[in-house]
């Protein structure tokens, strides 16, 4: 197996510039993520993560500016001798307007701004920072970026085919217990016969062949696959480009035991023999 350490990435910037964002999607992308560090315990975190986890799980630390003694800390942590894994500085930036309008959406006062006003804690923020803006190894200008925009440039530089691919989950479920409150789609399968009401298949489940054969063998269910996945298919390139990477597709009957699960097990092979990361969840199987 490969062992050679995964990344660390270092995120820090202006604040309101986007830190949180860029962790969120660094989470996304499989990076083990930790918020609000002081750069004192960098080493500590990548320790207890190279035990707990292995050296293969990339890490994403976010420091910002009230974490004390900021630049020595930080570069004390940043090279590979020190941690043993390859380490990336990131640091986000947008102007003055920009971080201001945001700091005044979100409601909060700077960090720094003291008894002053917002202007002057972003002013004394720039001052601080300056050292480590001029010594990252990124820097990205947020300023005429939207939430997706920088998502999608955060995917573009630290993530892999593996991690940028949507992936999809279709999960049956029996609408007597409710539908998923996660779904993105939700579909009824209650149109197809139930092989509930015949007797040798009631006890098995939409994973034996049998019942599979005779909920799939209906024309119905055939025109319905027919026409609901490439739907689906329709949509991943959507939701790429909108910078959502997880996609929840609901298959619905009685129970959740046959038709639902039937269908789900087919959706997820048509899906995956078109490229598409997908799986089957059946929340409700083995309920009854």
């Amino acid at each position: 197996m490969d062992s050679t350490p995964a990344e660390l990435v270092i995120v820090t910037g202006m604040t309101g510039a986007g830190r949180s964002t860029a962790a969120k999607e660094l989470e996304d992308l499989g990076f083990f993520v930790v918020d609000n560090l002081p750069p004192t315990l960098v080493r500590d975190v990548v320790r207890l993560v190279d035990d707990s986890r292995g050296v293969t799980q990339p890490i994403a630390v976010v420091v910002d500016v009230r974490s004390g003694s900021f630049f020595d800390s930080l570069q004390a942590n940043r090279h590979q001798g020190v941690t043993g894994r390859p380490t990336t500085l990131l640091f986000l930036e947008a102007n003055d307007d920009v971080l201001v309008r945001r700091q005044e959406a979100a409601r909060r006062p700077h960090p720094l701004q003291g008894s002053g006003r917002l202007l002057h804690g972003l002013h004394r923020e720039r001052e601080v920072l300056a050292e480590v803006r001029g010594d990252a190894d990124l820097v990205i200008d947020t300023t005429n970026f939207n939430v997706h925009q920088l998502t999608d440039r955060i995917a573009e530089q630290f993530g892999t085919p593996a991690t940028t691919a949507l992936k999809v989950t279709v999960v049956s479920f029996g609408f007597k217990y409710g539908i998923p409150v996660d779904a993105d789609f939700v579909a009824d399968m209650r149109f197809l016969p139930n092989p509930y009401w015949v007797p040798e298949l009631r006890p098995r489940s939409g994973r034996d062949e049998d019942v599979a054969d005779y909920v799939k063998g209906r024309p119905s269910a055939q025109t319905f696959l027919d026409q609901y996945v490439p739907m689906l298919e329709n949509v991943v390139g959507g939701y790429l480009t909108e910078g959502k990477r997880f996609m929840t597709v609901a298959i619905g009957c009685t129970g959740g035991k046959h038709r639902s699960v039937a269908m789900t097990e087919e959706i997820v092979t048509r899906l995956r023999s078109h490229g598409i990361d997908s799986r089957a969840s059946h929340r409700d199987l083995g309920r009854e």
